[in-house]
């Protein structure tokens, strides 16, 4: 069975030692997913159209949600145009100490998990 595709959403200017834990899991060799770094690194007029395509080419969305995530408009950006193209998505807590914020475009009922391996896997294979 091949491995889940995820796309990671996380605050470029606060969370990138986050999405890089992230991805080191991925290479775990029981790991049930990959990512390809498909983060978009410079605005650009066409980025929301980017993100979409990769968004879409993925099989679901995590978002690492840290300190700052509340601020961060790709974050929220990238939610959205989850939701809107039907992909599944999560929020994980990346934080072990401090207040993990939520991206501003996150729905009430969108429940924030605990950053383990074991949530992880079962957060990949659609268990929310």
């Amino acid at each position: 069975m091949p491995a889940t595709r995820v796309f990671i959403s996380f605050d470029y200017d606060h969370d990138n030692d986050l999405k890089n834990l992230l991805v080191g899991q991925a290479r775990n060799p029981d790991s049930p997913f990959v990512i390809a770094d498909w983060s978009i690194k410079e605005a650009s007029s066409g980025w929301m159209e980017e993100a979409r395509r990769r968004i879409r080419a993925s099989d679901c969305v995590a978002i690492i949600c840290g300190l700052h995530t509340r601020s961060a408009a790709g974050v929220a950006t990238e939610l959205t145009i989850a939701r809107d193209e039907s992909i599944p998505y999560f929020l994980l807590a990346g934080r072990a100490s401090g207040t993990n914020q939520r991206p501003t475009s996150a729905l009430t009922s969108d429940k924030m998990y605990d950053w383990t391996w074991p949530n992880l896997k079962l957060l990949i294979a659609g268990s929310r």
